[in-house]
């Protein structure tokens, strides 16, 4: 792995605001990821088990390291409320070096705070 990729951001879909901000403050307390980001609805098209869905989703947007994420993904599995969770990790790729410096920080402490 190379240095530019130590920060990742890992994206989530869920089914309501209320379980959008139980998976981000559950993954910030369990210090997995540094902080999470939940965007007002959006809307989401896809196939599921044979016929198109058309459902509102509330995306949240998760900073980890590329440590952590192994950690980040097994927490995804356990408390989300899905069968089949999207969770999609990119690399950041460039960064202002005191944020990407405070996610590595605050994801370093495995445990709840």
């Amino acid at each position: 792995m190379s240095d530019d990729a130590r920060i990742l951001t890992v994206l989530t879909t869920t089914g309501s605001e209320e379980k959008a901000r139980e998976l981000a403050a559950g993954a910030v307390s369990e210090r997995v990821a540094a902080c999470a980001q939940i965007s007002a609805p959006v809307t989401s098209v896809y196939r599921w088990e044979g016929a198109v869905q058309n459902d509102p989703e509330w995306q949240v947007l998760f900073k980890t390291s590329s440590a952590r994420y192994d950690a980040l993904e097994a927490y995804l599995h356990r408390a989300h409320d899905y069968d089949v969770p999207e969770i999609i990790a990119t690399p950041v790729v460039r960064g202002g070096e005191g944020y990407l410096a405070w996610v590595e920080e605050e994801t370093s402490a495995p445990g709840p705070v």
